[in-house]
């Protein structure tokens, strides 16, 4: 800075002593010293051209707006006789940029970081702009906790008016946190405080935990936990009146004093509304959380806001405002609360805008949208439009923004951003299934052809018990109104012996047709029918329930079967869930008349509790019940339920819970009754991305059996297991690990605790 001023007088002082004091008409302009830099360059940021009159304040306006280019450290103008000389001298070019010692930061970031504050190779140096980012550096360092840490940037210059930096950083250790205090706490114990903390000394069992890191910015969330404590349970005037973070010389060690006031529990006293109502009195005072008389929760306030503000983003007014205004007796220790609503004016959406979409047409997102363009702006239904897309199934990633229209005060655009998973998909290959064995795959899917949102596979599969082929095409919206229509044709040959089940054969032929009607939102009803012609084969040495219904029925039987389902769900995610709930009853019945009469009744319900942005805790169970009607006895042996598996009860071998066969080896058959029950822990992978959203973990507990005709349904004698599952949708199909431990296993009873699934659709 010095050195500048200094040039900056001299070649103000050079003009105002020499020619220049007296103004003249420039004749010409000549531009000398320049080595990297075009005279073109000069000439552009230079404020006088041939022609002008040069006058004092003009010379010292070139000067000035030549050295704020930044290129040169020194410029003075001279005159020859009417010819203008302007003389500077460049600042070196950078030629290279090292950076030693970096092991907590990575010297591509650091160098990234460099260049955009305009410190990189080719760039013209600035001696200050070195120092400050010297600066920013220890601060990022202090930032992480490395209070020891050591810069030195050295300067070398080099031929050619250039320079090498060089920055050498000694990081030193980092400052571990040894003590935190709390001062003024009287009602709550500090064990008990002191666990809000996420900062804090490092148990001796913790040996990768990085607790005693000291972050400033954890400690502000820290001591913002400590307030919401502090002010949920009443105590309205609570105060961190000040925070000490001291270190010790050595710079190793750091002790946390935090000084607080808890102040007095308070209680609420009443509440009103005031301000302008667009919507009944009546329905936003229902929204209210806090009654009189009791404690008061700033959270409890703060949602009664929130809940009034979307209820009136639900009626187009997108910016209002609600502010709970306090009424503080400090004598009596109670509060009184006046919730003003400010709605703002009422806001239309312009345009719904996609991007992002670029295998899928914009209808197939457009039909999704339940918020419509020239409608009255409705929160929760931009909110739905998005959780609809999602459902969807193409998407890795759904983002929503509503920007104000540029110069309209009353319209906004709903712009919807997608990200595109592959939704086609060629695949050759093998999978593994702990139920089935080895699978040999051939399948063509496009889950959204040509971009038009309609589903077609043609698929083969070829495992150790069963060949299936299968054609399957299904619009969404056969009808305007969502109204879907599918077909599939399908064919099947199964030996059921080496799926360590009742040992028999089948070929099955089929094909089919199905409808999807949506009631609302979140119900819908599913029917279809299905053609469906299978051949038994039997021997002496099959199944003794396989032999009785060939021997009763005959080994080949043509059945016409209708389907109908009932679906209410509410998920927010068709692959990984994380909240809401899903509810389904479906019946399969074979039509009278046909060879086999039969029915079979499914209802299953799950729900998904999110517990923390990373927890979620998911509860599930499902009761099935078959039989038979008019000329059959009862349900089909081949249509019958299993349990046991990666897709029922894990650690419990896949099929082998329930019946027995009365012939050895006394193989599973499955019953006509089923219950299973599941609750999970769900959680992503540790050490994962934030935005990770195809894989998880999970704490789970499983339960089921199955019972055959005339077997009581007892609670008790369900199997339950326990254990830890990794589910990942990865680039080769869905894939399943499971490691469980059955709990109430029982003599005779295969168990399996380690199970995989790879190429079939996750549980």
């Amino acid at each position: 800075m010095k050195r500048f001023l200094a040039a900056f007088i001299l070649s103000v002082l050079c003009v105002s002593a020499g020619q220049a004091a007296e103004p003249f008409v420039i004749k010409d302009i000549r531009v000398e010293g320049l080595q990297r830099i075009s005279a073109g360059t000069v000439f552009n940021y230079l404020p006088v051209k041939v022609g002008d009159s040069l006058t004092e304040k003009k010379s010292q306006d070139a000067v000035r707006a030549l050295f704020k280019t930044g290129f040169f450290r020194d410029v003075r103008l001279e005159r020859d006789g009417n010819v203008l000389t302007v003389s500077v001298v460049e600042r070196p070019s950078i030629a290279g940029i090292k950076i030693a010692g970096t092991k907590e930061m990575s010297e591509e970031d650091l160098k990234k970081g460099l260049k955009e504050v305009g410190l990189a190779e080719g760039r013209v140096f600035n001696k200050s702009l070195l120092d400050r980012v010297e600066q920013e550096l220890r601060q990022q360092y202090f930032g992480r906790g490395y209070y020891a840490v050591s810069i030195q940037p050295t300067v070398t210059p080099l031929e050619r008016n250039r320079v090498d930096i060089n920055i050498q950083v000694a990081e030193g250790k980092v400052a571990r946190i040894r003590e935190i205090n709390l001062v003024g706490n009287r009602v709550f114990a500090d064990k008990k405080l002191l666990k809000l903390f996420s900062l804090g000394p490092k148990p001796w069992y913790a040996l990768f935990s990085s607790r005693d890191k000291y972050s400033k910015q954890k400690l502000a969330g820290d001591l913002e936990r400590l307030r919401n404590f502090y002010q949920d349970r009443g105590f309205l005037e609570f105060n961190i009146d000040s925070t000490q973070v001291s270190i010790t010389p050595d710079k190793e060690k750091i002790y946390i004093t935090v000084n607080i006031t808890e102040g007095r529990k308070y209680t609420v006293t009443g509440h009103k509304l005031a301000g302008t109502f667009v919507i009944p009195e009546s329905e936003l005072n229902a929204l209210i959380g806090i009654q009189p008389g009791s404690v008061f929760s700033r959270k409890e306030v703060t949602e009664t806001t929130k809940k009034m503000s979307d209820r009136l983003a639900n009626d187009g007014y997108a910016f209002a405002n609600v502010n709970a205004i306090p009424e503080v007796d400090k004598e009596k220790s109670e509060v009184f609360f006046t919730f003003f609503v400010d709605p703002g004016r009422r806001i239309y959406v312009r345009r719904v805008n996609f991007a992002g979409n670029v295998a899928t047409r914009d209808e197939v997102l457009r039909r999704e949208m339940r918020q419509h363009e020239g409608a009255w702006y409705n929160a929760a239904k931009i909110q739905r439009s998005r959780v609809r897309l999602q459902r969807l199934g193409f998407f890795d990633d759904v983002n929503v923004e509503t920007p104000a229209v540029a110069g309209v005060a009353d319209q906004v655009d709903v712009n919807v951003n997608v990200k595109e998973r592959p939704t086609g998909n060629l695949m050759l290959g093998v999978g593994y299934s702990d139920s089935d064995g080895l699978l040999l795959n051939a399948s063509i899917t496009q889950s959204n052809l040509l971009g038009t949102g309609k589903e077609l596979g043609v698929s083969f599969d070829n495992s150790r018990s069963t060949t299936n082929f299968n054609i399957r095409y299904n619009n969404p919206y056969y009808t305007k109104d969502g109204i879907s229509r599918g077909f599939n044709i399908f064919s099947s040959t199964i030996d059921a012996s080496l799926a360590d089940t009742a040992a028999y054969s089948a070929d099955t032929q089929g094909m089919g047709v199905f409808f999807g009607i949506p009631l609302s939102e979140d119900n819908s009803v599913n029917v279809g029918a299905d053609v469906e012609k299978i051949i038994l084969h039997t021997n002496t040495s099959s199944a003794q329930i396989a032999q009785d219904f060939v021997a009763k029925y005959g080994s080949s039987n043509t059945v016409l079967k209708a389907t109908l389902g009932w679906s209410r769900d509410t998920l927010d995610s068709l692959l990984l869930p994380t909240s809401g709930s899903l509810q389904r009853l479906s019946a399969e019945v074979a039509v009278p008349g046909t060879d086999i009469e039969y029915y079979k009744l499914t209802y299953l319900a799950g729900r998904y509790w999110p517990m923390s942005d990373t927890f979620t805790f998911k509860m599930k169970g499902e009761l099935g019940y078959g039989a038979g009607y008019g000329g059959t006895d009862a349900l089909p042996f081949y249509k019958n339920f299993y349990a046991g598996g990666s897709s029922t009860v894990r650690g419990f071998s896949s099929r082998s819970l329930g019946p027995r066969d009365s012939l050895p080896p006394n193989d599973p058959i499955g019953g006509n009754r089923r219950v299973l029950v599941n609750a999970e822990l769900l959680f992503p992978l540790p050490g994962s991305s934030a935005d990770n959203k195809s894989m998880r973990l999970s704490l789970f507990t499983d339960g089921g059996m199955v019972y055959g005709p005339g077997e009581k349904v007892e609670l008790g004698q369900l199997r339950y297991s326990a254990g830890l599952a990794f589910n990942w949708f990865s680039p080769v199909g869905p894939l399943s690990f499971s490691y469980a431990i059955p709990l109430n296993d029982k003599p005779g009873d295969r168990t399996e605790s380690f199970q995989f699934t790879l190429g079939v659709p996750l549980r």
